[in-house]
């Protein structure tokens, strides 16, 4: 049986990883920055020696932009510092480290999807905190996957939490068309975390749902496929409700996975269909 370390299980995907985990094929340990903090060099050693997990799943961030431009020290201490230790112990114990990050590692510039050979040139705090981790996990561990994603939604507070209980408040929503993206699901992001990490197919991967829209798109969708009535005003991201300041393009293209060609991805609009109604069904328990 192998050994799996869940690493910020609480958050949106790490949460949507427990749930696929099955306890019948793995011995699983989870943590948060309650139980563990991964800042604390000695702490991850310490647990990382005593329990020699097979496979570590870093699910743990501070994603939050605005609050990573206002503390940066804070960002790079989670997002850079937390991902040396933990690619630290897995290069120790020989473990495989799947390590997520983001498309804000690009500077949004581009005018077609941004490839896994593409350079980064991240424009935000997020974004630089979160290729510092990437590049701590290249220097100090082999056995890994670094997977970037984009516009990651799952249980909690998100962008589509956000528009559901404004709609229901508002009449009115004002939502950026400036920025475009891939709305990709903490559930789908979860399944491939599941499947790679089963692999030796190390490196780093694009993994988003297929398709692009701009955020009033998506906003737009939220609110047909829940059959809400709000009016949406494109606006501009600095009119925008709710909104961060994240690059206006990072479309991410799926170039390693097309290569490997036995990964099926589907659509953010079914993605977001199958969340909602899983969200319908549990309001109504």
């Amino acid at each position: 049986m192998l050994k799996v370390w869940l690493n910020g299980y609480s958050g949106q995907i790490g949460s949507a990883v427990a749930k696929l985990l099955d306890p019948l094929q793995y011995e699983i340990f989870e943590t948060d920055k309650d139980e563990l903090d991964i800042t604390d060099i000695e702490n991850v050693m310490s647990f990382g020696e005593m329990n020699r997990p097979d496979i570590i799943i870093n699910c743990a961030g501070m994603t939050d932009v605005e609050k990573c431009e206002n503390n940066k020290e804070e960002a790079f201490r989670v997002n850079a510092i937390g991902a040396r230790n933990l690619s630290i112990i897995a290069g120790k114990i020989s473990a495989k480290l799947v390590h997520i990050s983001t498309d804000d590692v690009f500077n949004g510039t581009k005018e077609k999807p941004f490839d896994e050979f593409d350079e980064p040139n991240p424009i935000n705090v997020y974004g630089k905190s979160k290729l510092a981790g990437e590049r701590y996990v290249k220097e100090f561990t082999k056995k890994h996957f670094i997977i970037r994603s984009s516009w990651v939604y799952g249980q909690g507070d998100n962008f589509v939490s956000k528009v559901i209980q404004a709609a229901q408040n508002e009449d009115i929503l004002r939502i950026a068309n400036d920025q475009f993206g891939t709305p990709t699901s903490a559930d789908e992001l979860a399944k491939f975390i599941i499947y790679i990490m089963n692999t030796n197919e190390y490196g780093t991967y694009h993994m988003t749902c297929n398709g692009v829209c701009s955020r009033e798109e998506f906003a737009r969708e939220i609110l047909q496929q829940l059959k809400i009535n709000a009016q949406i005003i494109p606006v501009t991201t600095n009119q925008a409700d709710f909104t961060s300041r994240h690059p206006s393009y990072t479309v991410l293209d799926h170039l390693i996975l097309s290569i490997l060609n036995d990964y099926q991805l589907i659509t953010w609009q079914d993605a977001l269909s199958h969340f909602l109604k899983r969200r319908v069904s549990s309001e109504k328990k």
